[in-house]
């Protein structure tokens, strides 16, 4: 353990640095590890561009216009009142250069806008990750139907994140950190100067060849990079505006400028609570994240139709163990989810994305699902959940219970 932490303390040499050796040995290294795109990025705030200092005023005008709703976590400061997502090094005041790693999880499966089966609902993509279980314990059967466990992307792309910074050190001593979503950075942003792609107007970075379905991971390094050139991707964007024209919410209120209080993503995931009932009819059937903006891209459909001879979707290559497809979750009847007790819904979701939103806010994201149906088959369900001791489930039933009614006066 000594030996390890010795090796990540912060090199003394002012020599030591990226050299094109170095970067070819950690771009091979991602790509063993299953990422599809790698590339590094400055993490001074004196970069070449005066990008970065602009993105920290932007992001701070961003967090004082009460877009980030209440996800406390964008908003924490440092003792100076700083916020620690506006750079890395408020945060990290070590890191010189962030190598960007980008993993696809395009899958062949239906789109959330294409037609789907009545009375189902919509799980975000990125989700529905499971890994093969070639011997599943007795009474595991249920739960995978098709042989998957559920995973988190954060775990899953953590492991691979941490086989390029092993073989870094092994390279270079250096001081790193490894983070998938959970640290004092906006990746994003560090993803467009290290080249994996532009960022499109419905906030998610796009790459020409693979579309925006990446999921970002970085590792925070030490090492200062010989010359602090950014490697901007082209944006290819163009006057494309379907993304903010899909928005159900109005979520996108300018090119590149999201107001995730009003995301759907936000409001299933994130938001506790009731939700504003001005914004449930626009959700839709969504239950769990949101892919509309990115389904209606165009660079996105681009590959989504990409089809063998005989008809069916090409599998792609983001498909990868421990990120393949649970297929129960592509478009899951809405009386399926209904009907999970905290038993049932950690059987299915212990290791998901989902689990940490939680049973309440699924069903209460269920139950506007089935009022926005208008499928009176739901009603059953939904007098259960009015009548029921979690008030916001009840008031979201009972809201959910006067939609279908006055869709059934409609028709």
């Amino acid at each position: 353990m000594e030996a390890e932490f010795t090796l990540r303390e912060p090199i003394l040499s002012a020599r030591a640095s990226w050299t094109p050796e170095l970067e070819e040995i950690v771009r091979a290294a991602a790509t063993e590890a299953g990422f599809s795109l790698s590339g590094i990025a400055s993490a001074g705030s004196d970069s070449a561009l005066a990008g970065p200092a602009r993105e920290a005023d932007r992001f701070a005008a961003w967090v004082d216009q009460g877009r980030a709703g209440e996800m406390d976590y964008l908003k924490r400061r440092d003792a100076g009142g700083t916020l620690l997502r506006s750079g890395i090094q408020v945060a990290i005041p070590w890191a010189r250069s962030v190598v960007v790693c980008a993993f696809n999880y395009r899958s062949p499966e239906p789109a959330s806008i294409e037609p789907a089966p009545p009375g189902t609902g919509w799980i975000g993509r990125y989700a529905w990750s499971g890994h093969r279980q070639e011997s599943p314990e007795e009474g595991e059967q249920r739960a995978l139907a098709n042989g998957l466990q559920a995973t988190d992307y954060h775990e899953e792309l953590l492991g691979r994140l941490r086989q390029v910074e092993d073989r870094l050190l092994e390279a270079m001593s250096c001081q790193t950190r490894c983070y998938v979503d959970t640290g004092p950075i906006v990746e994003r942003e560090l993803a467009a100067r290290a080249g994996i792609g532009w960022i499109g107007k419905n906030t998610c970075v796009l790459n020409q060849e693979l579309g925006s379905w990446l999921l970002l991971g970085v590792v925070i390094t030490s090492l200062p990079l010989m010359a602090d050139v950014p490697q901007l991707a082209p944006d290819r964007c163009g006057s494309c505006t379907r993304c903010i024209d899909a928005c159900p919410t109005d979520a996108l209120v300018a090119p590149r400028e999201m107001d995730a209080s009003l995301c759907i993503a936000y409001l299933t995931i994130e938001k506790k609570g009731a939700i504003d009932p001005e914004l449930r009819e626009p959700m839709g059937r969504q239950v769990f994240g949101c892919d509309i903006c990115q389904d209606v891209c165009p660079w996105n459909q681009r590959h989504a139709n990409t089809r063998h001879h005989n008809g069916n979707r090409q599998q792609p290559p983001a498909v990868t163990p421990g990120m393949e497809v649970r297929r129960e979750l592509v478009n899951p009847p809405l009386a399926w989810l209904a009907a999970m007790d905290s038993s049932e819904f950690k059987h299915w979701f212990r290791g998901s994305p989902l689990e940490r939103t939680g049973k309440k806010r699924l069903h209460r994201n269920v139950a506007i699902a089935m009022g926005n149906s208008g499928q009176a088959e739901f009603l059953p369900r939904l007098r259960e959940w009015a009548a029921g001791e979690d008030l916001v489930l009840a008031e979201a039933a009972g809201w959910a219970i006067n939609r279908i009614g006055s869709a059934s006066i409609g028709s």
